[in-house]
């Protein structure tokens, strides 16, 4: 009993302790990191530790977000010029690529259609199609939703989205809700209107004129309070599965365009910064023909699973097959066609927007085509130089929504006299893009990101680290390479559910296009794969933005999402392995080791 009060003595210091650890743990990682990792560079003081020991530094700081991920992403700028793997001015190259420009073009674009809202008018006009039956509406969320992902941000999708999802469902619940009271009140007068519409039934009845209604409200109470938590729970599962629908579609549907999510230019960057000789093979058309077809291939199975999962497979329910539309439905649906209605017709402004949208698509789908003569390729790209590309083209028509107008010119001759000047006063109207709203919505920080990514893979060959690593890799070669390409997918889909998919494919891509090397495969062959699954991210709230803005809304468990997105990164992982060694084959002839990877390779 005397070691009491040395004992609570003792837990309140451990306590005030950890607190102050927990408080502080960014402060120590920090300064803690570095100082881990300096026997490193010490005891090998050669240009590959010293660039194993910067990248060492960056992944872990990546991985614990001790600094934010732009920040860590400028390390190189200061230590490879102070360790000498790299001079200055060539690290600080690596922050403005032709990718990054191809990133800055789509996303000016994709901001000039959020502006004007065609993203939402395109969503709703799908909805209204689709209907409201809770199949046929996950379907049309799912769609919509990877549609529009492919063009704009998943975060800002999945912020639209959500509430959309969430306002249908309510609007559902409370008229299926209404409809269960009607039915039970017409029961109930019907009960107790019995007894004079047949006076003759029996002689008990007649006895007891009011009991039959009596019981007829208790037994209106009780059915309507089974009804009402059969409704609940059916709601709650209909409420999860449309918000995951939501936020998986929405890292479906990045993976389908080369714009549509940052590993995928990172991809990009990196193919084209290791491997300059490599003749454009990643571009937006060859991109799309690749990971298009999976993306649908994965959105169908994810819609499946989610179905199993929260709606069960009873087709007439769920699907509306055979029945007539019920007065709920209609309700829901008008919800849907209030908010398409709130938007009115169609502005000039959106007019602009989706012309230039639908232009851009087209330039690049037109550009190097691959199994014809692009447009570039004819008019500019001469000599085998790669003059014009996908980001000059995402460029110059970023650029034209600073020089069109949102509305058209209105007649300058119209207000003559005095009369009401100041009111008729001529005023131009602002552009369909002007640089207040660009500087608020452009994510500045990811094209540090991606410079950063670019200057590591840079970095590593320049130091000799890539050659390195790819030797020790190379015992690799006695495994099949579909094998490989499995195993590795694996391990990156489970790294990018603690860690950022910038931050995965910009570490992992470079080790494992030097292990290509070494073991004489295609690099796109695990390179491909590998990117797609840094998008995986289905099991944490906090692996992406969309799982953390559904998750936000409070209807699901953190046990929901990783059971749920489990499964979901077993399917996307087969689904890419298929794609990969049937059509990615035909289109990057992964099946041969391409001349542009066959570079000499000597010992370290």
């Amino acid at each position: 009993m005397e070691n009491c009060p040395h004992l609570s003595l003792l837990n309140t210091i451990m306590g005030s302790f950890c607190s102050w650890v927990w408080a502080y743990r960014n402060y120590l990682i920090i300064f803690l990191i570095p100082l881990l990792l300096l026997p490193l560079p010490l005891a090998i003081p050669t240009k590959e530790a010293y660039c194993g020991y910067a990248i060492g530094l960056m992944a872990l700081y990546w991985c614990t977000e001790a600094l934010p991920l732009a920040v860590t992403a400028l390390l190189p700028v200061v230590l490879f010029p102070m360790m000498g793997i790299m001079e200055s001015g060539d690290v600080c190259m690596q922050y403005l690529k032709d990718t990054n420009m191809l990133f800055l073009g789509g996303l000016l674009v994709a901001i000039g259609v959020e502006q004007w809202n065609l993203h939402k008018r395109i969503a709703l006009r799908v909805l209204t199609i689709v209907g409201v039956k809770p199949a046929l509406l996950m379907m049309g969320f799912m769609g919509t939703t990877a549609f529009l992902s492919m063009w704009i941000s998943n975060t800002a999708t999945t912020a639209m989205m959500v509430p959309i999802a969430q306002a249908v469902l309510e609007q559902l619940d409370s008229s299926e809700a209404e409809a269960d009271q009607l039915e039970i009140d017409n029961s109930q007068i019907n009960s107790g209107y019995e007894p004079d519409e047949k006076p003759a039934k029996s002689e008990e009845a007649k006895d007891r004129p009011g009991n039959g209604h009596v019981m007829s409200i208790e037994e209106g109470e009780g059915l309507a309070e089974e009804r009402r938590q059969i409704r609940k729970e059916k709601y709650i599962n209909l409420s999860k599965g449309m918000s995951l629908s939501v936020c998986y579609a929405a890292s479906i549907g990045g993976t389908a365009t080369l714009t549509g999510t940052t590993p995928n230019l990172i991809l990009k960057g990196q193919i084209d910064e290791l491997f300059p000789a490599n003749g454009d093979v990643v571009n937006f058309a060859t991109w799309f023909g690749f990971a298009f077809p999976n993306m649908m291939l994965m959105l169908v199975l994810a819609w499946f699973w989610l179905q199993f999962m929260f709606m069960g497979f009873n087709f007439k329910e769920t699907f509306g097959c055979g029945g007539q539309v019920s007065e709920k439905d209609r309700q829901a649906s008008q919800v849907i066609k209030d908010e398409l209605k709130k938007l009115g017709s169609m502005t000039f402004a959106e007019g602009g927007i989706l012309t230039v949208f639908v232009l851009l698509v087209v330039l690049w789908f037109t550009r190097e085509p691959g199994f014809m003569p692009g447009w570039a390729t004819v008019l500019f790209n001469k000599d085998g130089k790669q003059f014009v590309t996908d980001g000059t083209v995402a460029i110059f028509m970023a650029l034209v929504l600073f020089v069109i107008p949102s509305k058209l010119p209105s007649c300058f001759c119209s207000g003559g006299g005095r009369e009401g000047e100041e009111s008729q006063k001529i005023k131009a109207p602002k552009a369909l893009l002007d640089w207040d709203t660009v500087h608020q919505k452009m994510p500045w920080n990811i094209l540090l990101l991606l410079g950063g990514g670019f200057a590591l893979a840079k970095g590593s060959e320049a130091s000799g680290l890539s050659v390195w690593m790819g030797h020790e890799l190379a015992p690799l070669q006695s495994i099949p390479p579909a094998a490989i390409a499995v195993l590795l997918c694996l391990l990156v889909a489970t790294f990018t559910e603690c860690s950022s998919n910038v931050a995965t494919t910009t570490l992992f891509l470079p080790i494992l296009a030097s292990m290509a090397q070494e073991i004489e495969l295609h690099p796109l062959y695990i390179m491909l794969p590998c990117t797609l699954c840094a998008s995986l991210a289905f099991m944490l709230p906090v692996a992406t933005p969309p799982n953390a803005i559904v998750f936000s809304y409070g209807n699901l468990k953190v046990v929901d999402m990783a059971k749920t997105g489990f499964m979901l990164n077993i399917i996307g992982v087969l689904s890419i392995t298929l794609a990969l060694n049937t059509w990615g084959t035909v289109i990057f002839q992964l099946d041969t080791f391409p001349s542009w990877a066959n570079t000499t390779r000597g010992p370290p």
